[in-house]
Order: C-alpha cells, then sequence, then structure tokens
C-alpha cells in the first residue's frame, strides 16, 4: 500500500480527478439507496405505531396494492364494527372506514354566490373524504388534532341503529392543509357535495343542495390516506352526502382492526376470513410487503443509473491506471528484474486502485450525506403536509455495505486490464529502452 500511496502522491491533480469520478458515481448510488430506505423505513415505522394489525377490504380486492385505487364498496358496515370482535374475541375494535371524494366551499363564497352573479375566480375545492365512527378508532393512530375539541357525540347518532333517522351532528374536522387552502376556523361553517356544480353560474344551487358542517377541529396529516387535502365526518353523514345512507347502502371502504394480542395475527386473518366471506383481509406484513414491492421497482431503476456512473467511473479508473503503468513501464521492469514475481507486480495495481476507489469511497459518501440532507429538506418543503417523523432518506447499515461492496467491485474490476498489462511487460525491452 505505500507503493501504492508514493504512485498517488506522484500525479496528485490525475489521482485527485480520479476519486472525484468514482466520488460522484459512489455518491449517486449512496443517495438513491438511502432514498428507497428512508421511504420503506418511514412506511414501516408509521405502519407498525399505527395500532392496525389486519385490514379488510371488499372481498373483490386479491390484493392490498390496490388500495391505492378505487375499492369496491363493503355492505352492512356499522354491523362489522360489533360482529368482527364477536366472531374473534382477540379483536380489540374494528373501525369500519368510507374512503370518498368530496367537494367543499366556505361562507364568504356562499355569500358571494347569493349576494350577485359568481365572481369568475370563484371556486369550490376538491378534497378527500374519510367517514368513521370516531369511537371505533380508539388504539388506531388517527391524525393529531391541530386547534378544536374534535367530534362531541359518542357513535353515530345519524345512524340510529340502521333507521338513518337519527339527528345529524353536522361535525366535521378537516386537516391543516384544507382549512387553510377554504380559509376556515374553529367554528366556522363548511359547506360540502359529493360533486360540483358544472358552471360557476350554478353556485347558488350547488350551496342550496350542499350539507353545511361546522368544523370542529383541525388534524394534521395522515399516513394511511396520502392526501395533501383530507375532511373527516362521521361515517353515516358521509354516507348520506356520496350516496349511502339507507339500510342497504350501509357501505365502507375498508375496515381497520386492532388485535388485543398481534403475535400471531394470521390466525384472526384466517378466522375473519372464514367468518366473512364477502372481505378481503390481509396483515400488516401483507400491507408492508406491497409497499417493498412498489419501493424495490424504484431502488431498481435507481441502481441501474448508479450502476451507469459506475461503470462511467470504472472505465475513467481503467483508463488513469493504464497511463500510469505506462508511465511507470521502466520501473516496473526494474522491479522484475529485482526479483519481484508477475503476482506482485499486478498485486501493486491493484492496491493502487484499491486505494484510488477507497478514497472516491470516502468522498462519495461525504457527497451522499451532504445531498440527502438537502434533498430530504426540498422534499419535505415541496410535499408538505406529511406526518410528523416522515424521512425521505435514511443511512442504514444494508446502504452503506451495498455503496461499499460496489465501490469496491468497481476497483477490482478497473485494475483487471492495467495489472494484466503490468504483469505482461517485456523486461528486457523496457530495460533498453531510452
Amino acid at each position: 500500500m505505500r507503493y501504492a500511496l508514493g504512485t498517488l502522491r506522484r500525479r496528485p491533480g490525475r489521482s485527485a480527478l480520479t476519486v472525484l469520478g468514482i466520488g460522484l458515481a459512489t455518491g449517486l448510488v449512496v443517495l438513491l439507496l438511502a432514498l428507497s430506505a428512508g421511504v420503506q423505513n418511514s412506511a414501516d415505522s408509521l405502519a407498525y405505531a399505527s395500532g392496525v394489525d389486519l385490514l379488510a377490504t371488499s372481498e373483490a380486492v386479491g390484493s392490498p396494492g390496490v388500495l391505492n385505487a378505487t375499492l369496491p364498496p363493503i355492505p352492512g358496515a356499522h354491523q362489522l364494527a360489533t360482529s368482527i370482535p364477536t366472531v374473534d374475541p382477540n379483536v380489540e375494535n374494528a373501525s369500519p372506514w368510507l374512503l370518498s371524494d368530496l367537494v367543499l366551499g366556505n361562507s364568504t363564497l356562499w355569500a358571494e354566490a347569493n349576494s350577485s352573479s359568481a365572481p369568475a375566480n370563484s371556486t369550490l375545492t376538491s378534497a378527500g373524504a374519510v367517514g368513521w365512527i370516531p369511537d371505533d378508532t380508539e388504539n388506531l393512530e388517527v391524525p393529531p388534532l391541530y386547534a378544536g375539541g374534535g367530534f362531541t357525540a359518542p357513535g353515530d347518532p345519524y345512524y340510529a341503529n340502521g333507521t338513518y333517522s337519527g339527528t345529524p351532528t353536522h361535525e366535521i374536522v378537516l386537516d391543516q392543509a384544507l382549512a387553510t387552502v377554504l380559509g376556515v376556523g374553529i367554528g366556522g361553517t363548511v359547506y360540502a357535495g359529493a360533486a360540483g356544480p358544472a358552471v360557476n353560474e350554478s353556485l347558488p344551487a350547488w350551496y342550496a343542495h350542499a350539507t353545511p358542517f361546522k368544523l370542529v377541529g383541525i388534524s394534521g396529516p395522515f399516513w394511511l390516506v396520502p392526501s395533501a387535502l383530507l375532511a373527516y365526518t362521521y361515517l353515516s353523514e358521509l354516507q348520506s352526502i356520496v350516496g349511502g345512507g339507507t339500510p342497504s347502502t350501509d357501505w365502507a371502504t375498508l375496515v381497520l382492526i386492532h388485535l388485543k394480542d398481534p403475535t400471531d395475527p394470521a390466525a384472526d386473518q384466517a378466522r375473519i376470513a372464514t367468518a366473512f366471506p364477502q372481505l378481503s383481509v390481509f396483515t400488516l406484513a401483507d400491507l408492508l410487503s406491497e409497499i417493498q414491492h412498489v419501493v424495490n421497482v424504484y431502488r431498481t431503476f435507481g441502481l441501474l443509473i448508479g450502476a451507469i456512473g459506475l461503470v462511467v467511473a470504472a472505465l475513467f479508473t481503467t483508463t488513469i491506471l493504464q497511463m500510469s503503468v505506462d508511465d511507470r513501464s521502466r520501473e516496473i521492469a526494474l522491479l522484475r528484474a529485482l526479483g519481484s514475481s508477475r503476482a506482485r507486480v499486478g498485486r501493486l495495481v491493484v492496491e493502487e486502485s484499491l486505494l484510488l476507489a477507497g478514497l472516491g469511497l470516502a468522498a462519495g459518501l461525504g457527497l451522499a450525506v451532504l445531498a440527502a440532507d438537502a434533498l430530504d429538506r426540498f422534499l419535505l418543503r415541496t410535499v408538505g403536509n406529511l406526518p410528523v417523523g416522515f424521512s425521505f432518506v435514511s443511512f442504514d447499515a444494508s446502504v452503506l455495505l451495498i455503496g461499499s461492496l460496489l465501490v469496491a467491485a468497481v476497483g477490482l474490476a478497473a485494475a483487471i486490464a492495467p495489472a494484466l498489462r503490468a504483469m505482461r511487460l517485456p523486461v528486457a525491452e523496457e530495460l533498453r529502452a531510452p
């Protein structure tokens, strides 16, 4: 290694450029790996902290990966909250949720629309919506309230044991981003409808048919429903807006299940699936494996990009080492004449290549850490409304190990041709050369 260090010192400019090239390629690979690891680790930590041990969807859903798409409805939603724990005593609570879209407007726009013709720039706001029974979300990680006291009535009053003849609460919780867009605070009124008017001139008619809600809470973002704008209502009240709200249309989109003892969720999964054939039941591991599959696709794509950079770095390093061998051909021939074997000469070239790779790795890791911190800050600002603790990058042991192995492979690959050249130099010709 002392010989390799001396060789690098003799050509500092060339060596520095080689190290920089390897470092840039290494930094790119490590950054891409850290990005995929960060998303996966954040998803895992949020999922395990959520309290969701099982998730049930419609029987028509064949894979939890389709949870990002429109899900078929689950009938008899309210009854599932009590019947699932009855069938499986290990279930602490089962919470039926309806996921849908709403169109929302505020009181200011209502006043403008009803006092004169609607202004040309007056628009309603589209947002995601969750209908649930607040009492049934106990033990589940739900968005934290930043302001307001939240829902006040126990159970789901409007449902009224299946008659849908109870008194609606007309209470709604908005996430912070949606409350900001609507410009409404605690105690303010929000109007909700399943769809918006065809043209602005229809705003008065839309408000006449929209459902008014009182804002009782402003929440943080929600990890399970990755929407930047999200509203929460009682299950039956959202059903009545989007076309349910009768015993025959008591729909939900999914059921979140928390277990008393989560050590063997597969047993509870089988028990619930047998008792409720209309449901597809997934464990948390099933859901995370789907996330892992998506992350792996992006990781593979990132590795391909990084591999191109590493190949370029390897070719560049090979060229530099070839030049180094040519510059030192007389010196190498002298070493051979003094008794050094071909293997020793080849090993000296390999040591030089590995030293360049090691220095490039150190430089690349430093660059990757700086770039990852800047990228994480940028993405968190750009995406926004992400759950607390979410990070886009993570430098775990696997990221560092894979990065190190790849750089070592570059060093070895780059040394093959120059080492063979050094080993095959004609000693007598080199020593006789002027």
